[in-house]
């Protein structure tokens, strides 16, 4: 390939960051953007132009893909860097003030100062422990803070200092009733030993003794429906999957969980993973797959550590690689590729073209995954909460799994509690449980408050009034009440939310995240954040227009983003009487 480069040159430490890369190909753009980003805190023109020139891709291409993410700077910037989330469970939780005093002590954000910056960020997934911020310095090796809940004095600590870890284990409320959860918070997350001590492997023995036929009937006739959002057949997904006469079979975990209020996956990750990597190693035995990838979200550093550690040591253990636990003839590795910043990254197609080295914007289905995926190949994409199913799936039968839960929605279910509640948390329940219940398991709204409405699914999700707390959570009753469980955020709001603000929020949020790739969604998304910014500001009438913007995006946009841009602002509107 004759590239036309421009005449910057790399520094030494930039060569350094990419050497490793030397003869790999297109699909090792993101890993090397990163290993930049780490090592020197941005991306200059002359270590774009050398890890173009080592990868063989055009610098346009290169550049095109750069300036996708939100985590990647291109222009010189500090080696530190404070991101404080200011999205919806940071806000209602005082995110503005820890902003108003880095303002002051610190400087604007995105203004260098004292070899620090700070910026504003979406979601940071630790809404339990919001408000949130995450320190990262710029080195080798690179390091970073969480500082969950943050105020404005530690985060101007934080600003002055190199960071000092990355963050706390997950909190777990509950302590009895759980499956998914069992070894969160009491099982050492490090140790594999540990693990198998409490029933790891065991389903991945099962699976061996069953066979890949069997274990896909067995999923499928355990009911299980992704945990996503989509609530797809798992089974059906395997199945098709499976079938498929190309070769090779691919296996992606999408761990990209950027919805705002959704840290399930980040706890499952930090809590117990191990029973990730054996899901993983089940999934790929039943579709025929080699090799696996977790698309990790690039603001979760606790969990990148953990689960590098349970790959590394599965590895060397033979649970990975060459004839897993003695198994002659199936082979299987996992590679981890972290995300840089980009809500869009957590739809399937989007991941597979973040994954290859392109921009990380979806693609038009059919093909479908199951026949052309990753790399062009049949591919499942599943979430980590839907894989971890799998091993209580194979360990207990599928006929005491459907007996979790209903008929149309089978097993437990983790749910994101956060916001105006008493004990934020994630927390899990069998499908069938009322709001109500799940809102009194948390403790409720704080004493002396009372509850204004509940948003469900995140920000493409809808709300809920008070009087409606007795809605079953399962798939097919959200349904019926117009609203959906999406990703499992619930997400309080009492009556000291100020609604209008939130919903501004939610459509600037979803005006930044539109990979901008269809127009209905490109403009749509600014011009519904434009309209209640006018409602906010002057009173005006401008519903007629949101709907009217909200039934192109909904019916014309390529992907879900912009396909669901609208519903949590209709659903207020609806059935809170919003944006009068």
């Amino acid at each position: 390939m004759d590239l036309k480069l421009l005449d910057a040159v790399a520094s030494h430490e930039e060569r350094e960051a990419v050497a490793g890369f030397a003869g790999g190909g297109r699909d090792q753009l993101l890993p090397a953007l990163h290993a930049v980003n780490d090592r020197v805190g941005w991306i200059s023109q002359g270590a774009l132009n050398l890890i173009c020139e080592t990868l063989h891709v055009p610098p346009a291409d290169g550049y095109g893909v750069a300036s996708f993410y939100s985590l990647f700077a291109l222009e010189e910037r500090p080696e530190r860097v404070v991101h404080v989330c200011t999205d919806l469970a940071c806000r209602l939780s005082g995110a503005d003030t820890v902003c108003d005093v880095l303002t002051e002590h610190v400087g604007a954000a995105g203004k260098a100062r004292g070899g620090v910056t700070w910026l504003r960020s979406p979601c940071l997934g630790v809404c339990e422990r919001a408000p949130a911020a995450l320190t990262f310095q710029a080195g080798d090796p690179p390091t970073t803070e969480l500082l969950a809940p943050a105020t404005g004095a530690s985060a101007v600590l934080a600003a002055g200092r190199p960071p000092a870890g990355d963050g706390p284990p997950p909190v777990i409320h509950q302590k009895e009733g759980v499956r998914l959860l069992r070894r969160a918070g009491v099982v050492d997350p490090s140790s594999l030993d540990a693990y198998r001590a409490t029933g790891g492997y065991a389903a991945l023995r099962n699976a061996f003794r069953m066979g890949q036929a069997a274990v896909i009937r067995e999923v499928t006739d355990s009911g299980l429906l992704g945990r996503g959002g989509a609530a797809f057949p798992t089974g059906r997904k395997w199945a098709a999957t499976a079938a498929q006469p190309a070769a090779p079979h691919y296996l992606v975990c999408n761990a990209d969980e950027s919805e705002p209020g959704t840290f399930k996956d980040r706890v499952l990750l930090e809590g117990d993973p191990f029973a990730l990597v054996e899901a993983m190693t089940i999934a790929a035995f039943a579709i025929g797959a080699r090799q696996g990838y977790v698309y990790l979200r690039g603001e979760y550093p606790r969990a990148l550590r953990l689960l590098r550690n349970a790959i590394g040591v599965a590895r060397e253990r033979g649970f990975l690689g060459v004839d897993v636990m003695g198994h002659e003839g199936f082979s299987f590795d996992i590679e981890i590729r972290r995300g840089a910043g980009a809500y869009i990254c957590g739809e399937e197609t989007a991941i597979f073209n973040s994954i290859e080295g392109f921009r990380g914007e979806p693609r038009t289905k059919p093909p479908f995954p199951v026949e052309q995926g990753l790399f062009g190949k049949p591919t499942v994409v599943n979430n980590v909460e839907t894989l971890v199913n799998v091993p209580l799936i194979l360990t207990e039968g599928a006929a005491a799994y459907r007996a979790i839960g209903t008929e149309g929605s089978a097993g437990p279910k983790l749910f994101c509690l956060s916001g105006n509640v008493e004990r934020p948390g994630v927390y899990e329940v069998p499908f069938g449980t009322t709001l109500r219940e799940l809102l009194a398991m948390a403790g409720g709204v704080p004493e002396g408050h009372s509850l204004r409405a509940i948003l469900l699914g995140g920000a493409a999700g809808g709300f809920v009034r008070p009087d409606e707390l007795d809605l079953p959570l399962t798939f097919e009753d959200a349904r019926a009440a117009g609203t959906t469980l999406g990703s499992g955020v619930v997400l309080v709001l009492d009556d000291r939310a100020d609604l209008g603000g939130f919903l501004l929020r939610i459509a600037e949020f979803f005006r930044d995240e539109s990979c901008g790739q269809c127009v209905p969604c490109r403009i749509g998304t600014v011009r519904q954040e434009e309209a209640i910014r006018r409602v906010l500001s002057a009173g005006s009438e401008e519903r007629p227009l949101l709907r009217e913007l909200g039934g192109v995006m909904r019916d014309s946009s390529i992907c879900g983003l912009g396909q669901t841009a609208w519903n949590a602002i209709e659903s207020a509107i609806d059935r809170l009487g919003a944006l009068q």
